[in-house]
């Protein structure tokens, strides 16, 4: 997953240069005064002073430039002659504004500080759902990328995972429907049971069968307690890389988008979503089916979610996934690495629509380690 960086307010390191503005336009409004003539005086604009320190600054500073303001009325109206003086009607406006500045300064602050909280909260959350994969984890070089559509909530229901173990290693992409916390515990409780089911299990319909029972066991927990999640799904691929057949990848997928098989010479597409998403089964007859698929040892697997496909720009058109990643990669194939082609396809949504997310994103890739019989190493 991406770096996490822990987010600082406004008022915090790196701001001196922001913090002067009311300084200059103290000094600014001080001059003016005194250019102006004596019947269009202008020194009780001072107020406004304090009132821009209340945007940009903390709240000793705004009180600073609060007490600086009113010394600085206070002497320069005196500068002028008794019968042109403002008197205290604006200082009395002075002293009231930098004292309202000085406490919206004060709520400010105190806003930003919970908004702060409730993000690295945030942040945390969506670290505990999607843990830190160590390189080359499980055989697979991976690299991965999460878009939160909702910069300030920061948290959805995407979620990726490698679980290595006896039987090989599994991976599980899928998304949650839904967005918040809700989504997030589903995300994990289905994460939880990948982890220890894929280790454990010899078969990889197992594993799916473990899925789909724990979907099933969570929203009925959930609508015990009286939470709305009666219609709640995911969709989710799994994937199964048999220490036994290193040119075959197993996959099983729950209504999920097509993972995309990219290597030197293009791009194909695998199965698609051929069965219903986890926590729909018992809508369906039987279980989706396992499909054995060939891979080359070149080619990387991309997975995303609707957020990349579903990706629109202003004139409403989907970014078009395919032919920019096969456009990619007959250019350069050196673009079919993990870390570059999750990059490509990250920037490349992200110059689509502008920035603008309507969904939370998450784009995946993941491809087998191969055995140096030279040097006796791994290489990718």
């Amino acid at each position: 997953m991406e770096s996490w960086r822990r987010r600082q307010p406004l008022w915090t390191g790196g701001r001196a240069a922001v913090q002067l503005l009311p300084l200059l336009l103290l000094a600014g409004i001080t001059v003016l005064d005194f250019e102006t003539a004596e019947w269009f005086r202008i020194v009780s604009w001072i107020v406004l002073v304090p009132g821009t320190a209340a945007a940009l600054c903390g709240v000793w500073t705004t009180a600073g430039y609060a007490v600086l303001s009113l010394c600085t009325y206070v002497a320069v109206d005196r500068a002028w002659p008794s019968e042109h003086r403002a008197g205290l009607a604006d200082f009395l406006l002075v002293a009231l504004g930098g004292a309202l500045a000085t406490l919206a300064a004060a709520a400010r602050v105190r806003r930003e500080r919970q908004m702060l909280h409730m993000r690295n909260i945030a942040d945390t959350t969506r670290r505990t759902v999607l843990r830190g994969l160590p390189p080359n984890w499980g055989g697979l070089e991976h690299a991965g990328a999460y878009l939160a559509s909702d910069v300030a909530a920061r948290v959805g229901g995407d979620f990726y995972d490698i679980q290595p173990g006896p039987h090989g290693t599994r991976v599980l992409v899928g998304d949650v429907q839904g967005k918040g916390l809700g989504a997030v515990e589903t995300a994990a409780a289905l994460l939880g049971t990948f982890r220890e089911a894929a280790y454990h299990e010899a078969e990889l319909t197992v594993v799916a069968e473990r899925l789909e029972n724990r979907m099933t066991r969570h929203r009925l927990h959930r609508i015990a307690l009286g939470e709305d999640d009666e219609d709640r799904f995911s969709t989710a691929v799994l994937l199964g890389f048999p220490q036994d057949a290193p040119e075959t990848v197993e996959l099983i997928n729950f209504g999920h988008e097509p993972p995309l098989a990219v290597g030197p010479h293009g791009v194909r597409a695998l199965p698609a979503g051929d069965g219903l998403p986890l926590g729909l089964g018992d809508l369906a007859a039987g279980r989706p089916p396992l499909h054995r698929v060939p891979l080359g040892g070149e080619e990387t697997l991309l997975l995303v979610t609707d957020g990349v496909t579903e990706a629109r720009d202003g004139a409403g058109e989907f970014y078009p996934l395919v032919p920019e990643v096969t456009r990619a990669v007959l250019a350069d194939p050196g673009r079919a690495e993990p870390h570059r082609l999750v990059r490509r396809v990250r920037d490349g949504v992200l110059r689509h629509t502008g920035g603008h997310l309507e969904d939370d994103t998450t784009v995946f890739a993941i491809r087998r380690m191969c055995e140096d019989p030279v040097q006796g190493r791994l290489r990718s």
